[in-house]
């Protein structure tokens, strides 16, 4: 009968994973809805007028409140002080309701409203910001472009307090048992949403042949309300658990302004800052203006319109084959039979060649790049482990920088060379963006775990706080930056697919070389200071 009593659902692995699933469904929907657009950057330009500065512009405003208005702190504070549960559904809910505000500005009932003509007439100049160059809107930004920045201005500072929120509660549930695994399913199950963003998004707004943006961002308020459903269903689960075990939820110390000093002044810190910030930058913006780049080089043409390859069913059975390569390949990494193990690998990269030979004959810009997390859930859990039990995270560090940069480059200067040549193109584009993936993998995972390594323990939690700070600087400034360099560099060019990218990939190929300085420097002052980023996490 005691037995009974103290069994609460945190000790039946189902109700722990149900939960861990419910808090990773609606991460997966918030990166889907995140990068909506990216895919579809030349139909922003044809039907909306987006150039690249405000397709630039609006993108770079998810993070405008959280960097510039501090909203990131208090969204820690938020969580502190009212607990997993209320900031979970808070969190669904203004993701929610900035994306129905996106999805209002590219709607075709926004186009010469008189909500339009006010956006037109105003936010041209903000004070303040527009004297340090940091304003989200500017004069002659397109006003469905001004009023989808405010909806994204909205989303972000709700996602982001659904990503503290989220690993708040998988140490709630997990803490113990199996967190690191946990954890690392939810960061692949939230990168698959980015390769579902790339293929269904275009599949929605060309859906019928006839384009509609509408219809791409729709679909992600439709994922936010299921994201939504997902959060209060955990909220009851969650609350189910503290009226077992009859503990308030668990707190971490709050952000303190007294903190900021301490880890200003620490090396450690600044260091791991600073990779954060360069080597995200060179990611996440690169996200969303991608696809556009490989439209820009590489030689398609569309399939007959009749043809299974222009079918929408294709766009179904290539989505069924993606989760067939995450799943096996993820699901490899925990079989302790080597025959298991190698045959769900093999399943995985037959099902790999099969989604790139699909790609191939979709001549699809989209269906190629959302390649690019699949190598990342494939090899996440093994370079955690090795992480763990073999160490060398600064020299994984430098590694994932080398990779950062030779990929950035080959999109720079090799890829447009192949320009004319549709097999070798594609070809160099899957190899590149793989090993770009890859990279994603192999800095994540030897970053994050070394933190605690290099800064004090006492100041840990808010060192993490200014981290995410200093990172969505980053993911402001980018967006932007390439857009307006996009634009510079390429005066007078009107179609979207004829934009020469060579500048902003370079200018990307610059923040890894900033970066493989950095993980010199660091590996330098491991070794002088003897932080242990070279030893195994785990000692035997």
């Amino acid at each position: 009968m005691t037995e009974y009593i103290n069994k609460t659902l945190r000790d039946s692995a189902a109700m722990r994973w149900t939960a861990l699933l419910l808090l990773a469904l609606a991460m997966f929907c918030s990166y889907i809805f995140m990068d909506i657009l990216s895919p579809i950057k030349d139909l922003m330009q044809e039907t909306r007028g987006w150039d690249s500065t405000a397709f630039g512009t609006m993108q770079g405003s998810e993070v405008f409140l959280n960097v510039f208005v501090f909203f990131l702190i208090f969204a820690g504070i938020i969580l502190d002080k009212m607990g997993v549960r209320f900031t979970a559904v808070l969190s669904g809910t203004v993701m929610l309701v900035g994306a129905i505000i996106k999805w209002y500005a590219v709607s075709e009932a926004f186009m010469g409203s008189s909500l339009e003509a006010w956006f037109t007439n105003n936010l041209n100049y903000i004070p303040v910001f527009d004297e340090l160059g940091v304003s989200p809107f500017y004069e002659g930004m397109p006003a469905s472009a001004k009023f989808a920045a405010c909806g994204f201005m909205i989303f972000g500072c709700g996602c982001e307090m659904a990503g503290i929120t989220v690993s708040r509660s998988i140490v709630k549930w997990f803490k113990g048992r199996e967190m690191a695994l946990a954890m690392g399913s939810e960061m692949a199950l939230a990168r698959l949403g980015v390769a579902t963003c790339m293929i269904f998004s275009p599949f929605f707004a060309k859906l019928g042949g006839e384009v509609n943006v509408t219809r791409s961002v729709a679909f992600g308020v439709v994922l936010m309300c299921i994201a939504l459903i997902m959060f209060i269903v955990y909220f009851f689960m969650d609350k189910k658990l503290d009226a077992q075990t009859g503990e308030a939820e668990e707190k971490d110390d709050p952000f303190k302004i007294s903190d900021i000093g301490k880890i200003l002044t620490d090396s450690g810190f600044w260091l791991v800052a600073l990779l954060c910030v360069l080597y995200y930058s060179a990611i996440f913006p690169f996200q969303k203006y991608a696809v556009n780049m490989l439209q820009c080089n590489l030689t398609l043409t569309e399939p007959a319109s009749d043809s299974f390859w222009a079918s929408p069913s294709v766009t179904i059975t290539q989505y069924v084959i993606m989760l067939v390569v995450a799943a096996a390949g993820f699901a490899s990494n925990f079989q302790k039979k080597a025959s298991s193990k190698y045959g769900l690998l093999g399943i995985s990269i037959i099902a790999l060649i099969t989604y790139c030979y699909m790609g191939y004959m979709r001549q699809s810009a989209e269906s190629i790049f959302a390649v690019f997390p699949l190598l990342a859930v494939l090899i996440t859990p093994i370079l955690g482990s090795y992480v763990d039990h073999k160490g060398k995270a600064a020299s994984m560090l430098v590694l994932g920088s080398l990779l950062l940069i030779a990929c950035h480059l080959t999109f720079a200067f090799v890829l447009p060379a192949f320009k004319g040549n549709a097999v070798g193109g594609i070809i160099i584009a899957y190899v590149t963006i793989l090993v770009l993936g890859s990279s994603f993998s192999l800095v994540p995972a030897s970053l994050w775990p070394s933190v605690p390594k290099l800064v004090d323990a006492k100041v840990i939690g808010s060192a993490y706080a200014l981290i995410f700070w200093i990172q969505n600087i980053g993911l402001w400034l980018f967006p932007l930056l390439i857009g307006k360099v996009l634009d510079k560099s390429n005066p007078g060019v009107t179609d979207p697919t004829k934009f020469d990218y060579t500048w902003p990939l370079v200018m990307l190929a610059a923040l890894g070389v900033a970066a493989l300085v950095l993980g010199l420097i660091l590996k330098v002052v491991d070794k002088k200071k003897g932080l242990g980023l070279e030893e195994p996490n785990i000692k035997d």
